[in-house]
């Protein structure tokens, strides 16, 4: 199995693929993620790959699994990741 690809990597590989230099590209792929958690609140899309929402989480009892014992979970907010149905079919075909 393939490592997955580090960060100069992929800002080499868009660089490449978009005819610009490797500091443009780190710089878009810098503004994006900084546009992604800005507005996750929100819910941001990137098209063709998916969505980042924030979900609330109810609280709910859970166990200790080394001591079984029952645990109260307080309620939270979660960030998920919403994969577009495009990128799941160009991935799984």
């Amino acid at each position: 199995m393939a490592k997955a690809m580090t960060k100069s990597q992929i800002v080499a590989a868009v660089a490449e693929k978009a005819g610009i230099s490797k500091k443009q590209s780190g710089a878009a792929l810098e503004a994006l993620s900084a546009l992604a958690y800005k507005n996750a609140k929100n819910g941001f899309t990137v098209p063709g790959l998916g969505k980042l929402v924030l979900v609330n989480r109810k609280a709910r009892m859970g166990r200790n699994p080394a001591t079984g014992e029952t645990i109260k979970i307080a309620a939270k907010k979660v960030v998920k990741f919403r994969v577009a149905k495009a990128a799941k079919d160009a991935i799984l075909k």
